[in-house]
């Protein structure tokens, strides 16, 4: 027998009895857990510490601590199963979320200062990143729609790495490469610190003069992590997430089988996000306009087939998309649902019909209770709701 504290029990392990508890709740028959939602009710009824009997495991093993290898949780496991409730990892990715600008300032800095940037601490969050995503994706995922409108080059690149973190995990790959691919997206566009602020910043469209100095942003890219010594993959990102199918891309004009998948995953990942991202000058876009735009880009400019595998990988209306239901009662999206997309769960707090706040709830549109349904993702100011303190108030802990 094992005594193993009630965060480390998963799906399919054997329950022998109870070893420490807040409560009085007693088991009365031992045996398998087998779903997220047995555990969640006995964390929920103050179970604390539990004995298992690892021999009658119905998974390949009892993992002492996260596996080091993508391979071994998608062979082992659905690459969907979240082991800590959205709740719990939120505080860790917002952690992560804020130490990654703060490491993104830093190398602003080194690079106007003519210094070489430090990979290893990028390759090290890169590293939490993924570990917060195979915890449970919804946490960071959610984190990527809390946009300020000042801050777009500190978090697009963030925000980039996270969601193809999340796209090449539900693509299999692993984690090792993983950690890679998501380092070259957090520095993809480090080489815009050297394009002039006039350029960079200009509100309407830029002239075709201007377009020329802002295309340099993916050769700077390119040479900056080369002279701080990062090669392979995350260097092919940064240089080449411009390029298109067609050859129209830059600043190569690579085309065809000449782009790798990778660099084909940035480039989706990329102008998603940017489509999306709230601007000084610009609102941003509702998800489902933004992939409507991506596949009118397909296949000249963008792999359809990988495409689809993204939109499938982070839903039609993602975590943290402001939707309004069936019953008026308008929330945030806060947990996926692979099985069924169009039914994940929802923090409501606003009414619709009435005009006004009202008490949050959780919504899980896939329980065969619930008789509401999702009808449309919404804009904050359709409704003039103050976002930011909803968040700090109800998401982040």
């Amino acid at each position: 027998m094992k005594i193993i504290p009630i965060s480390k029990l998963l799906p399919g392990m054997f329950v022998q009895s109870v070893t420490k508890q807040t409560g009085r709740i007693k088991i009365k028959n031992q045996g398998w857990v087998k779903t997220q939602a047995g555990i969640d009710k006995l964390k929920n009824a103050g179970i604390l510490e539990i004995e298992i009997d690892p021999d009658k495991t119905l998974t390949d093993s009892v993992p002492e601590k996260e596996p080091t290898q993508t391979s071994t949780i998608i062979k082992k496991r659905d690459p969907w199963q979240k082991v800590h409730s959205s709740e719990q990892e939120m505080g860790k990715a917002k952690k992560l979320y804020d130490e990654a600008k703060t490491l993104q300032i830093k190398a602003f800095k080194d690079i106007k200062a003519g210094r070489d940037i430090d990979i290893a601490p990028f390759r090290e969050l890169a590293s939490g990143f993924m570990d917060s995503v195979f915890r449970n994706q919804d946490a960071l995922a959610c984190l990527t729609q809390m946009r300020q409108k000042d801050a777009y080059l500190l978090e697009h690149s963030i925000n980039v790495s996270i969601l193809m973190g999340i796209f090449a995990k539900h693509l299999g790959i692993n984690k090792d490469l993983i950690v890679e691919l998501t380092t070259g997206a957090l520095l993809h566009d480090i080489g815009k610190i050297k394009t002039p602020d006039e350029v960079l910043n200009k509100p309407g469209r830029l002239t075709e003069a201007e377009f020329e100095i802002m295309k340099l942003h993916a050769l700077y890219s390119k040479q900056i992590l080369e002279e701080s010594g990062l090669t392979g993959v995350a260097v092919d990102i940064a240089g080449m997430h411009h390029e298109r199918l067609d050859g129209k891309g830059y600043p190569y004009g690579k085309k065809g089988d000449e782009i790798s998948l990778y660099v084909r995953m940035a480039s989706i990942v990329d102008v998603y996000d940017a489509l999306t991202a709230e601007r000084v000058y610009k609102a941003g876009m509702e998800p489902i306009k933004a992939f409507k735009i991506l596949k009118d880009g397909c296949p000249d400019s963008f792999d359809g087939e990988l495409l689809t595998k993204f939109i499938q990988c982070i839903g039609i209306h993602p975590v943290g998309t402001l939707v309004r239901l069936s019953s008026q009662k308008v929330g945030l999206v806060t947990e996926s649902n692979p099985a069924t997309p169009l039914k994940p769960t929802v923090k409501t707090f606003y009414s619709a019909k009435h005009g006004r706040y009202t008490e949050v709830q959780d919504i899980d549109l896939s329980n065969k209770k619930t008789s509401d349904s999702l009808e449309s993702a919404v804009k904050p100011k359709e409704y003039n709701i103050d976002l930011e303190r909803f968040y700090k108030n109800s998401i982040l802990p």
